[in-house]
């Protein structure tokens, strides 16, 4: 993939000022906190679920299921939840997860304080607040850029990368103590109210995105147009590659270090503890170190001391039996791993057009996901097979070779494109009349290209193609004139009358634009290029010409 064909237009977004910046923000710092409460809270309700199933069965498969029950709704429902926040308002579909998570833990703390609780209740609570978390998930990440300017992206996703890292320090420490002192229920309904919390928070806030002037899209259109962006963002796929050489990876880490505190350091549940508060703290440290990296190194630079500096850190983490060097380096490895996942994270919220941003998200969401959920698994059974030390350092190596493999083909670079809105296509001036649905709708467009432009013309041409894929064309195709080289023919197909609409009025960006302009300043300019409209042919009777 050469590089024009990420780059676009538009100027370079680095972090501004302090990583805290984003905090002086009402809105932001409003819902952050709202967030901070509810992810702690998460973490509580998670302590309390085990302990009562490990109380009433004892067994550790039993208490697995937790965790699948927790996450298999992202991978499920992850990417249509994400269509359903780029049709709806966000807003609405944050404070309706809300309430399902509320009703769910509260059921939960009433059973449970009653007495007629069992583990398989649990489990399907669970499920159904795992269902409500996947609903807003893509809506929560899609808002941040709406809360911060431009250049702070970059800080906020930061931000969020400690919010989640702090209460995963700290939300199972006063899980516990809760659970000892007050039992499970009380876990249930402080979880329950935190989901008030973020309710509360959220009713101050409005979803400002100006209507489609061509109403909501439909959710199967939708989730289709979604699936051609990604596929057709080079910059996109190279995130999503980048994460799945890093996430899978390192979550040996995350799977193996209760095992590691207990086996290799021989520490209690207090150890296990304060090895989770060293990672939290390196995670603040890395957040706030990050707008130094950027404005020092690349962003494939500081992704690729990132990935050898955690290689490293499990790595020493397998090797040693010394609790305070195990502390040492995982503070280290918790600057890598927040640094690396809000660094993706930032990339997907400015790389992304406003207009599909939940569903690119979605994807990052549900990929992370399953890359957490099956890389748990398969490294817990390696290290049953293997032992404990083979299987983190096979995890270094991997880390190592996939950390390579980014910074030599998947590299990000540091100019960013301008997704803001760009409607520059003239409205089509057509003699029929067709409904939203017929299609699908064949576009042609003859250019007239001198000798000495055309391989220059044809380049251009290929990153033109992405943009009318990305924004809805099915297909697309350029054509040479075999009798008059100098006559060339694009042709796109778009599903329907109404998505070629859509990419008029709703889908383009500056960057489109720039793009679209470059490969049009090739054209010779004093024989215009001919755009032409072609409809599915009918019948007197209206029905379509078929074999």
């Amino acid at each position: 993939m050469n590089q024009r064909e990420d780059d676009g237009a538009g100027g370079s977004v680095t972090a501004a000022g302090s990583v805290w910046q984003p905090l002086h923000l009402r809105m932001f710092r409003t819902l952050w906190l709202a967030q901070l409460v509810s992810n702690v809270s998460s973490w509580m309700q998670t302590v309390g679920a085990q302990w009562l199933v490990t109380e009433e069965t004892g067994s550790a498969s039993m208490v697995a299921l937790i965790q699948t029950a927790a996450s298999l709704p992202i991978l499920v429902l992850g990417i249509p939840a994400g269509a359903l926040a780029d049709i709806f308002d966000r807003r609405r579909l944050l404070l309706i997860s809300q309430f399902l998570m509320f009703v769910a833990s509260g059921l939960l703390a009433v059973l449970t304080a009653l007495g007629h609780m069992n583990s398989y209740g649990v489990l399907i609570l669970t499920f159904v607040l795992g269902c409500g978390n996947a609903l807003m998930t893509p809506s929560w990440q899609a808002i941040q850029p709406d809360l911060v300017p431009r250049e702070q992206i970059p800080n906020a996703a930061s931000l969020n990368g400690v919010n989640l890292n702090l209460s995963r320090a700290v939300g199972p420490a006063i899980g516990g103590l809760i659970v000892a002192l007050a039992g499970s229920a009380a876990a249930f309904a402080v979880n329950a109210l935190s989901f008030l919390v973020t309710a509360a928070a959220l009713l101050v806030w409005r979803d400002r995105r100006e209507p489609d002037p061509l109403g909501a899209e439909r959710i199967l259109p939708a989730l289709r147009a979604g699936h051609r962006y990604v596929r057709h963002a080079p910059r996109i796929r190279r995130v999503l590659g980048r994460s799945l050489l890093f996430v899978p990876a390192g979550t040996a880490l995350w799977a193996l270090l209760p095992v590691v505190a207990d086996r290799r350091l021989e520490l209690g549940a207090g150890g296990y503890g304060l090895l989770l508060g060293a990672f939290g703290a390196g995670a603040v440290a890395g957040a706030a170190l990050l707008p130094y990296v950027r404005g020092h190194w690349s962003t494939n630079t500081a992704l690729t001391g990132g990935g050898v500096l955690f290689a490293l850190a499990m790595a020493v983490l397998a090797l040693t039996r010394v609790p305070w060097i195990g502390g040492a380096v995982l503070v280290f490895a918790g600057m890598s791993w927040v640094s690396a996942l809000s660094t993706f994270n930032a990339q997907m919220q400015v790389t992304t057009s406003g207009w599909v941003r939940a569903r690119a998200l979605a994807v990052y969401l549900t990929l992370f996901a399953g890359s957490m959920a099956i890389g748990a698994a398969v490294w817990g059974a390696l290290a049953e097979l293997l032992g404990l030390v083979i299987t983190l350092l096979a995890a270094a190596a991997l880390m190592a070779i996939g950390t390579f493999f980014s910074w030599r083909y998947l590299a990000l670079p540091d100019t960013n494109l301008d997704r803001s809105l760009s409607v520059h296509w003239p409205a089509p001036n057509l003699m029929l009349e067709p409904a939203k649905d017929d299609g699908p709708v064949l576009v042609t467009v003859e250019y007239r290209v001198p000798a000495d432009r055309a391989d220059d013309f044809v380049e251009a041409m290929q990153e033109f193609g992405l943009s009318r894929l990305r924004t809805g064309a099915l297909t697309w195709d350029l054509y040479q004139n075999g009798e008059d080289p100098e006559a060339y023919l694009e042709t796109f197909a778009v599903a329907s009358w109404e998505e070629h609409l859509r990419q008029h009025s709703a889908r383009l960006t500056a960057s489109d634009r720039a793009i679209e302009e470059r490969a049009r300043s090739l054209v010779d300019p004093t024989k215009p290029f001919q755009v032409s409209h072609y409809l599915p042919a009918r019948l007197g009777d209206g029905e379509r010409v078929r074999p």
